[in-house]
């Protein structure tokens, strides 16, 4: 059963209203709510950043494993929602440490505690899981073997598609503001525009999973993302805070986003293609590059992105619910904003290494320096008698 969540001053201030322009109304209230708290999050820094995102995870997965106990409470079975919640516990220990590791090196190897957990971080991990693994086979019951196999299941499922795209969130961070803050603004973007063409211009049915969703709504939605994500890319690349990598600084213990920009964030000179000179008047642009890869991030986010929120309609629909929750009015649960940004966070992890990502020299230094002496020279020498015959030395 449904009920109306929606907070009681905005039912009486919205009282006159149809069900359509209210329902509009408490959307658009709360969407700019959730947009505000979005950039005062921005402002606190990638640290408070990372620590939402890892808040919005475990409430995305709350909201999914309640759904399964629901349905697993009602035969009285053991354990369900305490392994469920150990799971998750393994899962972001061993994704958290291998963040660690990898972005705080230098101080986890100063650290002795610290150096032996990240030694054996990977044993310990999958000491944890066996742990977990163990406890599920002794709680199996007769005659609910397949129920018990069933959630199991459901219990992973969640984990790699909530826990393992939100620690990608986090890569995409470390990369650079722009690449958590353009992406995730893009699918807000599309969601937002694609549902103003379809309340104001929409008729023809996109999907029936979405009965709601049409095709002018997907279509204007992304003609309007992508020149939203020209835009917000060109002003975003002109800061140093938003486009160096976050990097952890040995002297201050503490990140820093400070950096020369490279070449992707710096302004080039592009020729226009001959067939548009004459309707634009101009011969050439300056762009950011980045602006070009803002270009394939809005056109997934417009195009393939909404697949991930018809995934969740279809999901849902499977157990006759409208909401994962009620936790936003008008918008439902966590999951229900966050079901395309996932699948968007995964598509920018893939780009970043496929196109941007090339060899650290810090990160390899720093390994470097953790090796024993005799490694330490031996790759010094062989280093020197590459660059001997490369005629470098």
């Amino acid at each position: 059963p449904t009920s109306d969540d929606t907070p009681e001053v905005l039912n009486r201030a919205l009282s006159n209203l149809s069900s359509r322009w209210k329902n509009w109304w408490v959307r658009g209230i709360l969407t700019l709510a959730m947009i505000t708290f979005f950039f005062i999050i921005i402002y606190l820094g990638p640290m408070v950043l990372m620590m939402i995102v890892m808040c919005v995870q475990i409430k995305c997965f709350h909201e999914i494993i309640t759904i399964g106990y629901n349905v697993y409470h009602s035969y009285d079975l053991p354990w369900f929602r305490t392994l469920s919640w150990y799971f998750l516990l393994c899962v972001n220990y061993f994704f958290y440490g291998e963040t660690v590791t990898d972005y705080f090196f230098t101080l986890v190897q100063r650290e002795e505690p610290l150096r032996i957990l990240s030694k054996y971080h990977r044993f310990i991990s999958f000491a944890l899981y066996l742990t977990g693994f163990c406890m599920f086979v002794l709680s199996l019951v007769k005659k609910h073997y397949r129920l018990q196999f069933y959630m199991f299941g459901w219990t992973h499922v969640t984990l790699l598609i909530v826990v393992t795209q939100s620690h990608l969130i986090i890569h995409n961070l470390f990369e650079g503001m722009i690449w958590f803050i353009v992406p995730i603004s893009c699918v807000i973007c599309n969601d937002i525009m694609a549902y103003m063409f379809g309340f104001f211009f929409g008729r023809t049915p996109l999907i029936k999973l979405s009965p709601k969703k049409t095709w002018e709504g997907f279509i204007g939605g992304f003609f309007a993302t992508v020149l939203f994500g020209l835009l917000l890319s060109y002003v975003m690349s002109g800061y140093r805070c938003f486009t160096c990598p976050v990097e952890f600084n040995n002297d201050t213990n503490s990140f820093t986003v400070d950096c020369e920009p490279s070449e992707l964030f710096q302004l080039q000179e592009y020729n226009i293609p001959p067939v548009l000179q004459s309707v634009v008047g101009w011969k050439t642009v300056q762009m950011y590059p980045f602006q070009i890869h803002s270009i394939a991030l809005s056109t997934f986010a417009s195009l393939i992105g909404p697949f991930g929120g018809f995934f969740a309609s279809g999901f849902k629909r499977a157990f006759k619910i409208k909401d994962f929750a009620n936790t936003i009015p008008g918008h439902g649960g966590i999951m229900d904003r966050f079901d395309c940004q996932y699948l968007m966070a995964t598509f920018v992890n893939v780009y970043i290494a496929s196109f941007i990502r090339g060899p650290n020299p810090s990160k390899l230094i720093q390994q470097f320096l953790t090796l024993r002496p005799d490694q330490q020279l031996h790759i010094f020498n062989t280093l020197k008698a590459h660059l001997v015959d490369k005629g470098m030395l």
